[in-house]
């Protein structure tokens, strides 16, 4: 498909994602209550190993895609942690880790099967998935450093923040540190060799920035999970 090539498109697009993503967490969770949130893990993280193949331009710097759908589990285990606890949150976590574990198995077994000649998948496959071993070794390992300090953080901050009105103060403080362990972990081991070292330091830097925006929009959707949680569930 061309693109629009419209100013300021790739920002454009960011932005839409952003909020298509948080409105499908409150979706999901108006409809399913605590369900909806566990669905959300595997979702998030599976989209996320697979977008991040991509690199784009936004906001001047080099950027991988996936950033705002992986950042958007660390809202899902806040409000877990928030309006559940935080060993209802470690569980969302381990949910996660085993989806990404799970896919990529599944998928490089899939990519060892000898394709028919009528096949015209197996190329982009394997593209895509035979180094995802590399991706998912990355991501398991920023995923379960970054979110159990997380699900920690939260708890941490919430003894020390506990009223309703200090939601955003202990969700912040818990995600934006976070986020910085996760970019970091994931970048070094991910693409480490892969790229020159200025174009490194920008998905480095430039994951963590649009990670830590994430971090601060997705506040007002978890006081509107906690009012779910008092209003309906």
């Amino acid at each position: 498909m061309a693109e629009l090539g419209f100013p300021l498109q790739n920002e454009a697009l960011w932005a839409l994602l952003l909020f298509i993503n948080f409105f499908t967490i409150i979706v999901l969770y108006r409809v399913m209550g605590k369900t909806g949130l566990y669905i959300w893990i595997p979702i998030s993280v599976i989209i996320a190993n697979i977008q991040v193949l991509k690199t784009v331009n936004i906001f001047g710097f080099t950027a991988t895609l996936g950033n705002i759908v992986y950042a958007t589990s660390f809202l899902v285990t806040d409000i877990l942690s928030e309006n559940y606890g935080k060993n209802e949150a470690k569980k969302a976590v381990w949910v996660g880790f085993f989806a990404i574990f799970v896919m990529t198995l599944f998928m490089n077994i899939a990519i060892w099967f000898v394709p028919a000649p009528s096949d015209f998948a197996q190329e982009a496959l394997s593209s895509i998935f035979l180094i995802m071993p590399r991706i998912a070794g990355a991501s398991l390992a920023a995923y379960i450093l970054s979110q159990r300090h997380d699900v920690w953080a939260y708890s941490f901050w919430r003894n020390r923040f506990p009223e309703d009105r200090q939601i955003w103060i202990r969700n912040n403080l818990s995600t934006m540190v976070s986020q910085l362990i996760d970019s970091i972990v994931f970048v070094l081991i991910a693409f480490w060799g892969l790229y020159e070292m200025r174009v490194l330091m920008d998905i480095l830097i430039t994951t963590y920035v649009i990670k830590w925006l994430v971090a601060v929009a997705d506040t007002p959707f978890i006081y509107w999970a906690k009012r779910i949680r008092e209003k309906y569930l």
